[in-house]
């Protein structure tokens, strides 16, 4: 009895850490799909001069990673703003830039390097923690994960993650490094975004497994879905940090 009576109590505390402070700014993930072997080249760009350029114009580098299985010659970043019109500023800023043009043109002068780039614009949620620099410099493994909701069940989704699952992680090794919600056009139903951390790929695979199976977990799952069901789809990309990135 006391045992199952500190677990809901550390539960709870966590759950109340999670919520004890909101992230206000507004943040865009942006993902550049490179053309064949370039991948190295925008690397080096923004190692060497891109991020310190950000900075100058007041856009804050979260993190940056590239995918474990990266067939798309991808680079994932995440940049922080205090809001849109501070953000739609930076970034006519940068654009202007003669620094960063001449970087560009220098860069470029064996071809193009980004073949396309998709933005995506995000708002955290209460239950997210308040994003900032990892603590360690040893890397570790990452998992973005993207859930699609039946329509009107995100709320409930974010509530079983407030509740249950963030702490259900946390029993099993993830750390809960941000969470997001989708800011969408048209109405369209938000998703939502977020970023679990791991020792090692190893240990990732371990804790995720363990955490599937976990009865607790299993009755919770089933117990928040008697009347529908709430996740459509999820997508899953392993991550990777870049030795420049905030977050490793």
């Amino acid at each position: 009895m006391l045992q199952k009576f500190l677990a809901v109590l550390g539960m709870a505390l966590f759950t109340y850490t999670a919520v004890a402070q909101k992230d206000t700014r507004y943040f865009e993930m942006r993902i550049y799909y490179c053309h064949p072997g370039k991948l190295d080249a925008l690397v080096k760009r923004f190692t060497d001069h891109t991020t310190r350029i950000f900075e100058k114009h007041g856009m804050e580098n979260i993190g940056y990673w590239l995918p474990v299985d990266n067939r798309e010659n991808a680079l994932y970043y995440v940049l922080a703003y205090p809001d849109k019109a501070a953000r739609d500023a930076a970034w006519k800023a940068f654009g202007n830039d003669p620094e960063w043009k001449k970087v560009e043109k220098a860069s470029t002068k064996k071809g193009p390097i980004v073949a396309k780039v998709t933005s995506i614009f995000m708002d955290a949620p209460t239950i997210s923690p308040v994003i900032q620099p990892s603590r360690t410099k040893a890397d570790r493994s990452f998992d973005l994960r993207i859930y699609h909701c039946y329509p009107g069940q995100l709320n409930k989704l974010i509530s079983r993650f407030q509740n249950h699952t963030m702490a259900f992680f946390s029993k099993h090794g993830m750390t809960n490094i941000a969470y997001w919600t989708t800011i969408e056009q048209e109405n369209a139903q938000p998703k939502l975004v977020y970023l679990v951390a791991h020792n090692t790929p190893e240990s990732g695979a371990t804790s995720w497994e363990a955490f599937r199976n976990d009865p607790d977990w299993q009755e919770v799952k089933q117990s928040s879905e008697k009347e529908a069901p709430i996740v459509e789809k999820v997508e899953t990309i392993a991550l990777k940090p870049l030795p420049f990135s905030k977050i490793k």
